[in-house]
């Protein structure tokens, strides 16, 4: 596993619906969310003012929901899709393996 794989958790440590704040080492605060037994990555910081993600919802079509002003965005790709958000967020590739999350921090693109 390369250096830039960073451990979140083992796989049963998070229920479907669940968002996970972690800070790996010189990085910013990233969300984990688990919907339908599928592990996604983003930026935990909203591209539209300074709110956690990880403080609001995901539902089961992987949107999450910021908790300030409602906008939305694909906790598959980091798109923003609903108003006052309108700039991306990084996307963080997830692996599993062996039953525990890892996130691959090189690879995280913003999505045009």
């Amino acid at each position: 596993m390369g250096t830039s794989h960073f451990y979140v958790c083992d796989t049963d440590a998070m229920v479907n619906g669940e968002i996970r704040q972690v800070t790996p080492p010189g990085a910013g605060p990233v969300a984990v969310y688990r919907v339908a037994d599928a592990f996604y990555a983003t930026d935990d910081t909203c591209s539209h003012g300074q709110a956690l993600l990880s403080e609001g919802e995901v539902d089961e079509d992987c949107v999450v929901e910021c908790p300030w002003h409602g906008g939305t965005f694909d906790v598959r790709t980091g798109q923003a899709l609903s108003f006052p958000c309108v700039l991306p967020i990084r996307a963080y590739p997830v692996a599993v393996e062996s039953n525990k999350v890892y996130l691959d921090l090189d690879a995280g693109t913003i999505k045009p």
